[in-house]
């Protein structure tokens, strides 16, 4: 039974406190749009999502309208174009610009999947998508990429650390002219989940029904908010304040995807809990960890804060909804966050700390400036390392690093709009070249034996 003081409660969370849905994200399969034809499989590609997808933003913005619940963004997740352009063998790059062609028919704000998964080895037309990935990026608006290197069952594919070492460097020139739009569209996975909302590693995977909603929802500010009122209370307290506010949210999130998906008579997938902040003022997964008690997010204990924070909110959320999945935890993208951009600044946060962050939350090292001079063997071991982490503990996890081209640590870029600003942090330039160049793959560790 809903009762005034529920109804009220969500209503000061919306207006006073930032919470919203991040995104409803419609799934769509193009497995059967390839075609030895690259042209017939871009035009079959384009009259599916269009078919698909046509009414995906009305009706977004129709539940907005009726609940008075934000939606902010609209998207779409396709099958990682590689598996559908392995069929034509021709230039992906038409892929990327048929696909940006339908998301802005629909009128979505982006469009995920050009993407390749080779955490074993490269399949016929991976290599060759992975390749074409600057040119993609730089030649388009609104699609996103992602390369999946590793995972638990399989281990790190170096090879492909390797190459994409160099695509995030590459994406960064092609790009410099355009806000560096090409390395923040674009994430190295390991253990990719098939069915995430959230750009910029959304695809949909080839175990996905042929068309499926999955909506992620939000909501930083809110679980702030809870932990303020609570100053005194033991950690203990903290945690379940937490989890019986990230259920509220997750109500909602439930309460959008399931009408969303009668409307447009497409199943529901999955609602994914993640936290995922902006740089407005009042929504930072900084601000909850400071608010638990840190001078400020970096300082020691940061790791066991977001520890506590990452487990409380999966525990609220899974008792909130059947269907939980996509990354569902708590994101920290350094430039998306105002408490962690200041922390940045004050070099109270490094990227070493980050690193210690990721083994007990969402995702990874995401939206961090570096030097534009750092080498691309340098972000190839970024990215292996973040991999071992996924890979050892059998959790996603990710980097969306972006090179800053004719800028230094120390200095600052400005990104726009939800990409926010970002500090260049300082990167270990001590060479792991020879590690890199070795190539093939980190065997899958032990814990990978469970069948």
């Amino acid at each position: 039974m809903i009762n005034t003081r529920d109804i009220l409660e969500t209503i000061n969370m919306i207006q006073e406190e930032n919470l919203d849905i991040r995104t409803i994200t419609m799934g769509i399969s193009l497995l059967d749009c390839a075609d030895s034809d690259i042209d017939k499989s871009c035009s079959k590609i384009y009259d599916k999502i269009c078919k698909k997808a046509e009414k995906l933003v009305k009706t977004g913005e129709d539940i907005e309208k009726e609940y008075g619940i934000p939606i902010i963004n609209k998207r779409i997740s396709v099958t990682p174009i590689a598996m559908v352009s392995a069929a034509s063998g021709g230039d992906p790059v038409k892929y990327a610009k048929i696909l940006d062609k339908a998301a802005k028919t629909v009128g979505v704000n982006f469009l995920g999947g050009y993407s390749a998964l080779v955490q074993k080895g490269f399949a016929a037309g991976d290599e060759r998508l992975i390749r074409s990935i600057p040119e993609a990026l730089a030649e388009t608006d609104r699609i996103c990429s992602s390369v999946n290197i590793g995972s638990t069952k399989a281990g790190i594919n170096m090879d492909a650390v390797r190459l994409m070492g160099q695509i995030v460097k590459e994406s960064a020139e092609k790009t410099r002219d355009k806000g560096l739009v090409g390395p923040s569209k674009l994430v190295v996975f390991c253990n990719a989940p098939d069915d995430n909302p959230f750009m910029a590693g959304a695809f949909h995977g080839a175990g996905e029904p042929d068309c499926v909603i999955n909506v992620g929802v939000s909501g930083p500010g809110v679980v702030r908010a809870a932990v303020s009122k609570i100053p005194d209370a033991d950690i203990t307290e903290v945690a379940d304040t937490v989890k019986k506010t990230a259920f509220k949210i997750t109500r909602m999130g439930q309460l959008v995807a399931k009408e969303a998906s009668k409307r447009l008579g497409v199943p529901f997938g999955i609602v994914d809990l993640s936290l995922a902040p902006t740089p407005a003022v009042g929504d930072s997964v900084a601000h909850i960890l400071e608010e638990m008690g840190l001078e400020q997010c970096g300082a020691c204990g940061t790791t066991a804060c977001l520890a506590l924070l990452n487990d409380a909110v999966k525990k609220g959320g899974v008792m909130a909804s059947s269907h939980v999945g996509g990354l569902s935890g708590a994101f920290i993208p350094v430039s998306e966050d105002a408490g962690m951009i200041d922390a940045a600044r004050n070099q109270v946060l490094s990227i070493e700390k980050l690193e210690a962050m990721t083994a007990v939350c969402s995702v990874g090292l995401d939206m961090i400036a570096i030097p534009g001079d750092t080498p691309a063997e340098v972000i190839a071991a970024i990215i292996a390392d973040e991999a071992a982490i996924g890979m050892v503990n059998s959790k996603t996890t990710a980097v969306r690093v972006i090179p800053a081209i004719g800028k230094k640590d120390g200095e600052e870029i400005e990104f726009g709009g939800l990409f926010g600003v970002s500090p260049i942090m300082k990167v270990n330039t001590a060479s792991p070249a020879k590690f890199i160049s070795r190539g093939g793959r980190i065997p899958a560790p032990l814990q990978s034996l469970k069948n």
